[in-house]
């Protein structure tokens, strides 16, 4: 008995356009299956038709069969098809609500109906698993601490078929590693674990069974290698040798803490303008923390930090208007900046010019979307737009955390070709936070690691080949 069967699957959410048409697919207890593919082709969709998401809570037209553990899931509340699915969503943020590490573990063990003792139990195992304190506060945690814990959670709740979407989205390179391990352990133990992701050189060396998805249907992959070399080869650097031209950036002993928690407690570093520098580290170390300490969104607990940007700004504490003009800030989750009801009007809001804005939609290769809803896109897609949006505006110092998240392979690379030409074109400085090895190398003139609350280790592409090699 298969753990997940589509048979002859057709899905369209407005009754028009299909996204899948006449899919058939399988995946078996004691197996790691990857469903890899490119962006909006309907890899979540797929998830959501076999988690009892589709049609229970987004609509649309489904035919064909679907049979989850053995049983058809037509006409199921989508509550029966949960004790046999687990899912651990796209974006973190969708799926904590409570407030504390604890709490948010043993909220879907409460639903199932565990008794105390063995919630308290489930707990304990799984946040030793994912390397997590109970006692953390849900909202101070980064976006790879809120990854693992929303996977700790689904892990706690004993489903035998797990879906992930995209789980390594925002992990270090050891966690990535100690996720992975983890999922195969399961399927070892007789669990069903299906994993869409884009980061294939992390996830094949664990996987079973391939699966590509593409032009509305499913197909298997044969030959695992040869997909590999395909879509992880790393990205070669297209912009010349920075020669420097003085700091923009300079930091000196900064220290950050929230409450009781410190989170940098002396930050050294400087930043070169006109270059760029990427930051490194594993999930937690402070890096995004970092990010919105240099762009005024927080305020340093210790330290100082020097701008060369222009002599107004020197004396001001918090960002203004006229800074965030000249400094933009790309968010790690996109949903935190995206508002306006249609892309058009996203991209324009703060655009130099309608025509500027047209023309960078144009680049980020999201203008076909431009009536749609931003909160209606795909992950990538709203990756896209957002970058897009702060593109638009043409800032001097860009500063970027995660931007290749939700990418597929062919996405990453027009991704980090679009940001090098925009940076050639501008003359812009940016600062990027990445834990993907293909590309790290490709946006960096500089590297800093941080490590223990402080920049352990500064240098250049070397730093993030050994970073990344260790």
């Amino acid at each position: 008995m298969s753990a997940i069967t589509l048979k002859g699957v057709n899905f369209s959410y407005d009754g028009k356009a299909n996204i899948l048409e006449n899919t058939d697919f399988t995946a078996e207890y004691g197996e790691v299956a990857l469903l890899s593919g490119h962006s909006g082709e309907g890899k979540s969709t797929l998830m959501y038709i076999v988690s009892g998401i589709i049609p229970n809570v987004n609509y649309g037209e489904l035919s064909g069969e679907v049979m989850v553990g053995g049983e058809s899931i037509k006409g199921r509340k989508m509550g029966d098809i949960c004790r046999k699915v687990g899912v651990v969503l796209q974006n973190a943020d969708e799926q904590i609500i409570q407030k504390i590490v604890e709490d948010e573990i043993a909220f879907g063990c409460e639903n199932l109906a565990f008794p105390p003792e063995k919630i308290q139990k489930q707990i304990g195992i799984v946040c030793d698993l994912m390397k997590l304190d109970p006692q953390w506060k849900c909202r101070t945690l980064s976006g790879g601490q809120k990854q693992r814990l929303i996977t700790a959670s689904t892990l706690a709740m004993g489903q035998r078929i797990i879906i992930l979407d995209e789980p390594l989205a925002n992990l270090d390179k050891d966690g990535a590693k100690l996720l992975m391990g983890t999922l195969r352990s399961l399927a070892k133990a007789g669990y069903c674990v299906l994993v869409i992701e884009h980061r294939l050189d992390m996830v094949l060396p664990f996987v079973d069974t391939v699966w590509h998805i593409g032009d509305k249907t499913v197909k298997k992959v044969e030959d695992k290698a040869a997909y590999l070399r395909a879509q992880t080869a790393k990205i070669e650097d297209a912009c010349p040798a920075f020669a420097g031209a003085g700091l923009l950036f300079a930091l000196d002993e900064v220290a950050f803490s929230v409450r009781e928690r410190e989170i940098l407690r002396g930050v050294t570093l400087d930043i070169p303008k006109g270059g760029r520098t990427v930051l490194l580290g594993e999930n937690g170390c402070g890096k995004t923390t970092l990010l919105r300490l240099i762009a005024r969104l927080y305020k340093p607990t210790g330290g100082k930090i020097t701008q060369c940007i222009d002599e107004k700004f020197k004396q001001k504490p918090k960002g203004s208007r006229a800074w965030f003009k000249r400094v933009g800030v790309v968010y790690q989750n996109p949903d935190y900046q995206l508002f306006m009801p249609t892309v058009r009007q996203e991209i324009c809001f703060g655009a130099k010019s309608e025509a500027y804005a047209a023309e960078i939609a144009e680049l980020f290769g999201v203008k076909h979307l431009w009536e749609r809803h931003p909160q209606s896109l795909s992950e990538g897609q709203k990756r896209r737009v957002s970058i897009a949006a702060v593109a638009a505006c043409a800032p001097e110092v860009l500063l970027l955390d995660e931007p290749t998240v939700g990418q597929d392979y062919e996405g990453l690379c027009r991704m980090v070709e679009i940001l090098n030409r925009l940076h050639a074109e501008t003359g812009n400085t940016m600062i990027t936070i990445t834990h993907d090895v293909r590309c790290a190398e490709a946006l960096c003139d500089k590297a800093y690691l941080i490590e223990g609350g402080v920049a352990a280790r500064a240098g250049g592409k070397e730093l993030v080949r050994a970073y990344f090699s260790a």
